[in-house]
């Protein structure tokens, strides 16, 4: 699924048209998000997690100098930041979270994780280059991941006023 995300409140809508998808779907497994500085990683993840039950108390801001944070959500957000990581074996609260199967991973810079550490079920948002707004290209891996994507595409294809398909 390729997304055009024309401004901020477009990313915002995404955000929480995905925790409703998590929320329909009744899983939680890892969201991974790729992209440039400044492309709405952050965004698209505070939205998520403000529309999550227990969200109203999360303080969202990218955890690049702590590597991680966790939000009072339900089921509990984990959000990784890897960009200081480039290059870095990963920290072992990484494979502690992804192993215990309960709280919501979060995980920005994806990129930097080895193919053999992904998780065996992931749905990636890949921000991808063009010429006004943002394209957003979600894709999936596992039938977990299948159901939150078909749930995801149901949303958004019926609010195109907000995230417009691309």
């Amino acid at each position: 699924m390729l997304l055009q995300l024309n401004d901020t409140d477009a990313t915002e809508s995404l955000g929480r048209a995905t925790a409703q998808a998590l929320a329909t779907a009744g899983q939680a497994l890892p969201l991974m998000f790729q992209g440039t500085l400044g492309s709405g990683k952050t965004t698209l993840i505070r939205a998520l997690v403000e529309a999550m039950p227990g969200g109203e108390d999360a303080e969202v801001s990218s955890p690049s100098f702590n590597l991680f944070n966790i939000y009072p959500t339900r089921p509990e957000t984990v959000h990784f930041d890897l960009y200081r990581l480039e290059g870095a074996p990963l920290d072992s609260s990484y494979f502690e979270y992804l192993d215990e199967g309960r709280s919501l991973m979060l995980i920005e810079w994806a990129e930097f994780i080895p193919a053999a550490d992904w998780p065996d079920e992931w749905l990636l948002f890949r921000w991808v280059p063009c010429d006004e707004g943002r394209h957003v290209e979600i894709t999936y891996h596992g039938p977990k991941a299948g159901r939150i994507y078909d749930a995801l595409r149901h949303l958004v294809g019926t609010n195109t006023s907000r995230v417009g398909n691309g």
